[in-house]
């Protein structure tokens, strides 16, 4: 069989599944992608309402950090297609890019849809095939694809497959782990998934509830010391919820907060709610109010009101509060105590999924010789900020490769 006659159906129209549909695109193969959604690239669009991150542009070590326990699994991939090779290949079909004041890299009209719309005209120039409204069922026993379709059961042979169907986060969107139980039963190891990316609760009283929900917490250091001992420190920016706290902070410190939780039942952190005073200075400030008030004091002298003082106001006892040395140690490290995730739906990403020991190096199920996963449904998780999109892209783009390289091996002269 030669190349050119090698069927592929790619199951999930994310940006892990379009990638791997250019790869084999390019190769002249006949390459049909399948997603349940009327639309393909939902949780992209959404993911660039705010600002499209593709990707960030601080050096490679710490860009491969950010990744965690699986950093080593993703090292090749993400060098073989690293934010520069990002950033080329959307000016290739005709987006610039620019890089933020954080490093981070969008789009330079901060948009998804322009990107989405040049690579689906590029692929269906490419001889890509889109079926929508087709939810993956699993194998039937000739080794088919099975689909729901609002038809009725379809089924699909194909060469090779590349899977793509996404974390467990926005059902809404497509991405609702619906494939965890049809990938077990074929015995393929996936660890479950968990949320990442995601707020977390805290048990606020009704008052402070009702008149801070939804304002920005800005400025502030969070720390956290891991059961372990592992200590860390960030400065940014989150956001009070009815339900506790979310936002980039927040996110950042997300896997590290979900696994003390599930270890101990809850979760430490602290605030500083006045970086870049020492608590000496803070305690100075409150000692020398002279007659004015401390709701006065702290805003003038310290810099504390609106949602950081109702922090204060909360979470300290009435004797806390008008001692100024306690208050002073507040004020540098507030303790805040979270007890659960949110729901795994509400996180902008999940964690667990295909467990790398079940692939090869070419991403394939070892297991089931032909097929090939890739993006967010691999075990691996990390922060916002370009990190999740490039792991979606360098791994469609693995995956894809992987499929034509071993499919080159299954061709007969």
């Amino acid at each position: 069989m030669s190349m050119q006659q090698h069927k592929v159906a790619i199951v999930g129209g994310g940006p892990a599944g379009l990638m791997a549909a250019e790869m084999l695109s390019q190769a002249g193969m006949a390459v049909t992608l399948f997603d349940a959604m009327p639309s393909v690239g939902r949780k992209f669009l959404q993911a660039g309402r705010g600002g499209l991150n593709l990707t960030h542009s601080e050096p490679f070590p710490a860009f491969l950090g950010r990744y965690g326990e699986r950093a080593d699994r993703l090292a090749p991939l993400l060098s073989a297609f690293d934010g520069e090779a990002l950033r080329a290949w959307a000016r290739e079909l005709g987006i610039d890019t620019f890089v933020g004041s954080s490093g981070r890299v969008f789009p330079s009209d901060m948009k998804a849809a322009p990107l989405l719309r040049a690579w689906l005209v590029r692929l269906r120039s490419q001889g890509v095939s889109f079926h929508l409204r087709h939810r993956f069922l699993g194998w039937h026993q000739d080794g088919g694809l099975r689909f729901t379709t609002p038809e009725g059961e379809v089924r699909h042979q194909a060469d090779a497959v590349v899977l793509a169907l996404g974390g467990g986060s926005w059902a809404r969107l497509g991405s609702d782990g619906a494939w965890v139980p049809l990938l077990a039963e074929r015995g393929i190891a996936v660890a479950p998934l968990k949320p990442a990316n995601c707020g977390f609760e805290i048990a606020w009283s009704d008052a402070f509830r009702q008149q801070f929900a939804g304002t920005p917490l800005k400025t502030v250091v969070l720390s956290h010391s891991s059961a372990d001992g592992r200590s860390e420190q960030r400065q940014g920016e989150c956001v009070i919820t009815r339900h506790g706290v979310e936002g980039s902070l927040i996110y950042g410190f997300a896997a590290r907060l979900r696994d003390d939780i599930d270890a101990q039942g809850s979760a430490l952190i602290h605030l500083d709610l006045a970086p870049g005073k020492s608590e000496e200075r803070v305690l100075a400030e409150l000692r020398a109010r002279g007659s004015k008030s401390l709701t006065s004091q702290l805003k003038s002298r310290v810099g504390i009101d609106g949602v950081k003082a109702g922090l204060l106001r909360e979470l300290l006892d009435k004797a806390s509060y008008s001692d100024p040395v306690r208050l002073a140690a507040a004020i540098k490290a507030l303790p805040l105590r979270l007890n659960a995730t949110r729901p795994m739906d509400e996180a902008i990403s999940t964690a667990g999924g295909v467990c790398f020991e079940a692939l090869d190096e070419r991403l394939m199920l070892t297991d089931l010789p032909g097929v090939f996963c890739a993006g967010e449904m691999l075990d691996w998780e990390a922060p916002t900020g370009g990190y999740l999109l490039s792991a979606c892209f360098a791994s469609g783009r693995a995956a894809g490769l992987g499929a034509r390289a071993w499919l080159k091996t299954q061709a007969t002269p």
